[in-house]
C-alpha cells in the first residue's frame, strides 16, 4: 500500500506595502502636504486669486502715490503704498485659502481627504500650512510689484532705501500668510465660503472701516487690536503705534491660533 504525500505549502508573508504612513512616502504629514498642494493648483481658482491680488496691488499703489503725489503729502517710504494696498490685496488670499476648504465640502471630496489622512487635524494643519507658504510668496510679490509701480507714480515724492523696504516686504508676505491660516480656520468652522466670506469680509474690512469712520479713541484702540489694524502697524513704517512692531505679529498672529483651534474643534466634533 502507498500513500501519497503532498509537499508543505508555506505561505510567504505579507509584503509590506511602501507608501504605508509611517513605513515610507507618501504617508503621513508630508502625504498631506503634498496632497493639499496638488489639489490647491488642480484647479483654477488658485490663479486667479492670485492674478487679481496682482492687478488690485498695482491700480492700488499707483492710486495712492498719485494722490500723495498731487496733495503734496510728506515724503513716506515708498514702501507704505504697497503695504497700504493689503487692505484689499488681502481678499485676493482669502478666496484662495476659503475656497481651498469648502470646495470639498461642497463636492463632498471632504470624505476622500479624511480617508486618506484619518488624523483630522494633519488634514486642516496641511492645508493651513500649505495656504500660508502660496500666501506668503503671494504677497511678497505684491508688495514688490506695488512698491515698483508706486515710486513711478509718486515721481520723487517718496524715500528708498533697500533694508527698509525689503522688511516691509516681508512684513507684507509675513501678514497675508497669518491670514490664510486665519481663513483656513474660519472656512472649516463654517464649511461654506458665503459663511465664511461673510465673517471674514466684517472682520477684515467692514468692522475696521466703521470703528475709524465713527472715530473716538476707544474705537481706535479696539481697531488696533483687529487683525487688520494690528497687521497694519508692522507693515507700515513712520506710523504712530500703541505698541512695538513685535506686539502688531503677535496680536494676528493669536487671531489665526484661535481661528485654527475653533476650526479644527469643529473638525473634530461634526461628521465631514
Amino acid at each position: 500500500m502507498t500513500t501519497t504525500t503532498t509537499p508543505d505549502r508555506r505561505t510567504a508573508p505579507p509584503r509590506a506595502v511602501p507608501d504605508t504612513p509611517g513605513r515610507g512616502t507618501p504617508g503621513g504629514f508630508a502625504g498631506a502636504i503634498a496632497s493639499e498642494w496638488t489639489k490647491l493648483w488642480s484647479v483654477r481658482a488658485p490663479y486667479l486669486c492670485l492674478l487679481a491680488g496682482l492687478a488690485i496691488t498695482g491700480v492700488f499703489t499707483y492710486y495712492y502715490a498719485s494722490i500723495a503725489r498731487i496733495n503734496g503729502h510728506p515724503i513716506q517710504p515708498v514702501g507704505n503704498a504697497a503695504a497700504s494696498s493689503a487692505v484689499l490685496a488681502q481678499f485676493a488670499v482669502v478666496v484662495l485659502a476659503t475656497v481651498a476648504v469648502t470646495s470639498e465640502y461642497s463636492t463632498g471630496s471632504v470624505r476622500a481627504s479624511l480617508l486618506w489622512v484619518p488624523r483630522r487635524h494633519r488634514v486642516q494643519a496641511a492645508k493651513a500650512l500649505v495656504a500660508a507658504v502660496v500666501a506668503f510668496v503671494a504677497g511678497t510679490t505684491f508688495a514688490v510689484v506695488g512698491t515698483a509701480v508706486a515710486w513711478v507714480a509718486f515721481d520723487g515724492r517718496a524715500s528708498f532705501e533697500a533694508g527698509p523696504s525689503l522688511r516691509q516686504v516681508l512684513a507684507v508676505g509675513l501678514y497675508q500668510a497669518l491670514v490664510a491660516v486665519l481663513t483656513v480656520g474660519v472656512a472649516f468652522a463654517t464649511r461654506h465660503p458665503a459663511g465664511a466670506l461673510s465673517i471674514l469680509v466684517t472682520l477684515l474690512w467692514a468692522l475696521p472701516s466703521v470703528l475709524l469712520g465713527l472715530g473716538g479713541p476707544t474705537l481706535a484702540d479696539v481697531n488696533d487690536h483687529l487683525p487688520h489694524g494690528s497687521g497694519d502697524r508692522f507693515m507700515r513704517i513712520g506710523a504712530e503705534a500703541p505698541y512695538a512692531p513685535a506686539t502688531s505679529v503677535l496680536i494676528v498672529a493669536a487671531w489665526a491660533a484661535t481661528a485654527h483651534l475653533i476650526g479644527l474643534y469643529v473638525l473634530r466634533r461634526r461628521d465631514a
